[in-house]
């Protein structure tokens, strides 16, 4: 993509007012391909319809739940997903950034931060040069078969997909393996930031990615915690 305005935005949320208001936020900011929906079904049809760049993804719907529905578009889909929600406990931030949330924004939220936020996930999974087609590694961690073209880990005979940030993550411990990638460089690979406000997050997808490319994830064998200073990725022999 060369534009990132050019993208196609799915908003999800059952308040009409909200729906209304973020739409003519991303419009006034320039993007063009704005669609939105209302509930769970309609979220559903308008994915299929239309197969969105990014979804910003309320967690209360009439007829489910955002946390649900991110699950239902990830088992078909590696789309970036921010949560835009009014429920604001730890609980719930950490519970959709652990399916696979981009980021999780909570109401009321500024409409400057929001922009902000937006292209930095579309900065990061659409640039140009994140789209040029480079052969990337295969790899085997024990048993497990990881494709870093596709983003796929073929794990027990099954095919499993990793979101955004799972591949960001993988991929700088990777072009480090055997050495410690700090805290800090995780987030910048992930999130384009340093470590503030971003460590507990980190560790939600870490602890993601083990249950992917581990046999034993909470006892890792290639996934190493580094304790204090950060991780390192062990290819073993």
């Amino acid at each position: 993509m060369d534009n990132i305005k050019n993208c196609k935005i799915l908003i999800v949320d059952d308040e009409p007012s909200l729906l209304t208001m973020v739409q003519n936020i991303m419009l006034k900011e320039g993007f063009k391909n704005i669609s939105t929906a209302s509930n769970f079904h309609m979220a559903i049809k308008k994915f299929k319809e239309i197969k969105p760049h990014v979804v910003i993804l309320d967690v209360i719907l009439p007829d489910g739940d955002g946390f649900s529905l991110i699950q239902k578009l990830h088992m078909v889909s590696t789309v970036p997903v921010l949560f835009l929600s009014a429920r604001d406990e730890d609980e719930n931030r950490l519970l959709g950034l652990g399916l696979g949330a981009d980021d999780y924004m909570t109401k009321p939220f500024l409409p400057r931060e929001l922009i902000l936020r937006l292209n930095i996930i579309l900065r990061r999974t659409y640039t140009v040069e994140a789209i040029k087609p480079k052969e990337k590694p295969t790899f085997y961690l024990g048993d497990v078969f990881i494709d870093m073209n596709s983003g796929i880990v073929e794990k027990h005979d099954e095919e499993l997909t990793l979101t955004a940030k799972e591949y960001a993550l993988l991929d700088k411990l990777y072009a480090n393996k055997g050495n410690i990638v700090t805290i800090d460089a995780m987030c910048r690979a992930a999130w384009d930031d340093n470590l503030f406000g971003y460590e507990n997050t980190l560790m939600v997808h870490i602890r993601r990615l083990r249950e992917k490319i581990e046999q034993e994830p909470s006892h890792p064998k290639y996934l190493l915690t580094v304790r204090g200073l950060g991780y390192k990725l062990v290819l073993g022999e």
